[in-house]
């Protein structure tokens, strides 16, 4: 990192007030304060990194779901990852998604299922583990009660179709 002259000028003008603290006035700290903001604020990175105001301890909770929905993670656990209580994470998310957690867990479950069923031809026994479920029996309700099919039937059904065109298939 190459050095700053005016920074480094800007701290050397302070070491005097360190040796005789009583000659640094009111009005001579805030001149000094004033000088500094502007040294910082000529820095575009910097300027941004000082006056970021979102919340520090907070991570985007929409990235951070779409990205990690299909662990088997208690909500608790989303709650402490993305930095938040259950409380401001149930609030949060209900915020951004229009939905309860677990609602919305199990949707975006399911639907990756169909995915991995209809398109990449998964096994049901290959892909409940993959998307977070903990065992086949509920997957297997689950999957027919948003489908309305049950999935082993649904992989049967899209191994005889020729693949369409337009990567979607109809039962």
């Amino acid at each position: 990192m190459d050095v700053d002259p005016f920074m480094k000028s800007y701290f050397d003008s302070l070491m005097p007030y360190f040796t005789q603290p009583e000659k640094l006035t009111p009005a001579l700290a805030q001149i000094k304060t004033m000088e500094v903001i502007a040294l910082l604020l000529r820095n575009g990175s910097l300027k941004n990194f000082l006056f970021d105001f979102s919340e520090p301890h907070k991570l985007d909770l929409e990235a951070y779901m779409n990205r990690h929905f299909s662990y088997n993670v208690p909500l608790a656990q989303f709650a402490k990852l993305t930095g938040r209580s259950l409380s401001a994470f149930k609030r949060d998310f209900a915020v951004i998604f229009q939905s309860t957690p677990e609602r919305w867990l199990q949707k975006k479950k399911l639907e990756m299922a169909y995915f991995l069923i209809s398109q990449k031809k998964k096994k049901p026994s290959e892909v409940y583990l993959e998307i977070g479920f903990e065992n086949l029996s509920h997957f297997s309700i689950a999957f027919k009660k948003e489908y309305g099919v049950n999935p082993s039937i649904l992989l049967r059904h899209t191994s005889a179709m020729p693949p369409s065109g337009n990567g979607s298939s109809a039962i």
